[in-house]
């Protein structure tokens, strides 16, 4: 009996999953996952010679609520042009009626795994810092993603960080001139119509990463502080990954990035990332009043090679003093 390779039991899954793409310039390859939203495969564009990420609705009939999402994530993601955002290539509908878009396909690792494999303190400072740069790049062009996690982000093979899966993202700007259905304007607590599947009462988001504003189904209240609680649970995740009792200052930091009052959180992604700027730099951060003690300890870590010094000069000295008998 001749068995089937890995790669060849993925194409004949996908094929039987009814993914038709005989017209397209792309050719299956395989399978990369699956979620609610939609499924990602692995496909060879013909005309560029290279391989991309498919995106497709994951039903074989999908709703028009979800061919409509699929194009509001699309369009959201072709206006985010930063390298931690996956950039989209192409958009249309396959043969079968689906929607779809393709995007670069990223080859590496998800974060959730990178955890398992524990991280140092300064790596994980870094890592978090990336993350907060494309989310904080996406909130100041009227995006918020509203499903951060660690499953989300991704290290590529030469250490770029990426965040994923933009499908729940709630679009602040007005899209009209893109013809994006559900087009919000830019509130505090946006007001326009949005696909069914993310009104008023209805709960999406990650348990464990989502605020309680989400949590509650009340996505009207969602704001950029809805991804600063997120990015609050990430930053907790990369401290626990350390190995190390996270110290006072990073604690508060991630305290105060998941308080369950959005007013209690920082506001905005900019306000975190810059406090964990400061706790990498050896700077007091906003979240945490430090007594004298902590002061004086932090300065010294700060200037260790100066203060190694001056200890040094004083050892020595007094060596000094008790050999001479002076």
């Amino acid at each position: 009996m001749t068995s089937l390779s890995d790669a060849a039991l993925d194409r004949l899954r996908t094929l039987g999953d009814g993914l038709a793409l005989d017209g397209t310039r792309y050719e299956l390859l395989g399978e990369l996952g699956r979620g609610g939203m939609g499924t990602v495969y692995r496909v060879r564009d013909r005309e560029l010679g290279r391989e991309v990420a498919l995106k497709v609705t994951a039903d074989l009939a999908p709703t028009p609520d979800a061919a409509r999402r699929l194009r509001r994530e699309a369009r959201a993601l072709a206006r985010l042009e930063h390298p931690g955002i996956v950039p989209v290539h192409d958009a249309g509908t396959l043969p079968d009626g689906r929607v779809f878009y393709t995007m670069k396909l990223v080859r590496g690792e998800r974060l959730d795994q990178r955890l398992t494999r524990g991280l140092l303190p300064g790596d994980a400072l870094r890592l978090f810092s990336r993350v907060a740069e494309a989310v904080a790049f996406a909130h100041a062009n009227g995006v918020i993603h509203r499903d951060l996690k660690p499953q989300n982000i991704m290290i590529g093979a030469f250490g770029e960080v990426l965040v994923l899966d933009w499908g729940l993202a709630k679009v602040r700007a007005e899209l009209a001139e893109a013809g994006l259905p559900g087009a919000q304007p830019p509130s505090p607590a946006a007001t326009g119509s949005e696909p069914a599947s993310t009104l008023d009462g209805v709960v999406i988001g990650t348990p464990g990463y989502m605020a309680p504003e989400q949590a509650a189904g009340n996505t009207l209240a969602v704001d950029e502080r809805t991804d600063v609680f997120a990015l609050g649970a990430i930053l907790r995740d990369l401290a626990a990954a350390t190995g190390a009792r996270p110290g006072r200052p990073l604690a508060a930091i991630v305290a105060r990035a998941t308080a369950p009052d959005p007013a209690d959180r920082y506001p905005s992604v900019q306000a975190v990332n810059e406090d964990v700027a400061r706790l990498q730099d050896g700077h007091p951060v906003t979240a945490y009043r430090e007594n004298v003690l902590e002061r004086v300890a932090r300065l010294a870590r700060r200037h260790r090679t100066a203060v190694a010094l001056v200890v040094a000069y004083l050892l020595m000295r007094i060596a000094l003093l008790l050999l001479t008998g002076r």
